[in-house]
């Protein structure tokens, strides 16, 4: 079981050109940790409900399902309350490729509207790896919906994650393309430096086409998601996306560039870096 501890995190905020951030934000009396018992899986589910918004019953969260993850080489970490209130919720799972890498796998994390900003995210994502490492998991990955430009932000630019393959209709339905995301626990990060690449200033007519600049290929897109579904650019970007993951590059950050654009940087795998990063020793938090 993970030991409780104070919330308190720093990240990489998600701003345009003059803006500046805040640093270190917390939120007084918070607690991350592992669910402990039904009545917290059952809390759990319904902020998950509540959140997402969600109606239909087929798509409800299983409390025993949570229950039996956390013996069977899954997570359901939380951050709550100084009442035990729960705000923040993560769940996943063992998981293994065609390939037969084992990795930990985050199926959703979810955060009270009333906290969001804080952190929180993050730390889910902390907890889990926590609880992955545990396992004997040395990276965990996730899939999230290539249109919100914020999340990507959070994987590439704040975890330092990278965006491997582009999935079609993702949960077997319309409108569920998603990016794959897969982030490493061991090692020095090799995308570090490309990370600090200097973008180009790229504006709205310049949307879903891929911009060669300098090591990386820029792949701009609206900050609002809304503007994207409206402007019919889910598909040209879908193609450019998977046009630069088959080319052999991967995605290492997602930056605003202005109040309506962000974009996406593409480089090429660092295929040696990479697994040198995965078989190096990693310990676990505590």
């Amino acid at each position: 079981m993970i030991t409780s501890w104070p919330i308190g995190v720093t990240w990489a905020p998600y701003l345009g050109p003059g803006e500046t951030g805040g640093g270190a934000v917390g939120v007084d009396g918070l607690v991350g940790r592992e669910l402990r018992d039904y009545a917290e899986f059952r809390a759990a589910h319904e902020l998950y409900t509540r959140v997402f918004g969600y109606e239909d019953p087929s798509f409800a969260l299983n409390p025993n399902l949570l229950c039996a993850l956390t013996d069977n080489g899954g997570s359901a970490v939380g951050v709550f309350t100084p009442d035990d209130r729960i705000v923040g919720f993560a769940y996943g799972f063992a998981g293994r490729d065609a390939a037969g890498r084992d990795y930990h796998y985050s199926q959703s994390a979810v955060v009270d509207a009333e906290f969001q900003g804080f952190g929180i995210g993050r730390e889910l994502k902390r907890l889990q790896r926590i609880v992955a490492e545990r396992w004997g998991h040395a990276s965990m990955r996730w899939t999230f919906d290539p249109i919100l430009t914020r999340n990507g932000h959070f994987n590439f630019s704040t975890l330092g994650a990278i965006g491997t393959d582009y999935l079609t209709d993702y949960y077997g339905r319309p409108c569920t393309d998603r990016l794959v995301v897969e982030w490493s626990f061991a090692g020095a990060d090799p995308y570090g430096e490309a990370r600090a690449l200097p973008a180009p200033m790229l504006v709205e007519d310049d949307w879903a086409v891929p911009f060669e600049h300098g090591d990386g290929v820029w792949i701009p897109l609206p900050v609002d998601p809304s503007r994207a579904a409206d402007a019919g650019l889910r598909a040209p970007l879908a193609d450019a996306l998977r046009a630069e993951l088959a080319a052999g590059r991967v995605l290492i950050d997602c930056r605003r560039l202005s109040e309506t654009t962000a974009a996406y940087l593409a480089v090429p795998r660092i295929a040696e870096a990479e697994d040198a990063r995965a078989d190096a020793p990693h310990q676990e938090e505590s």
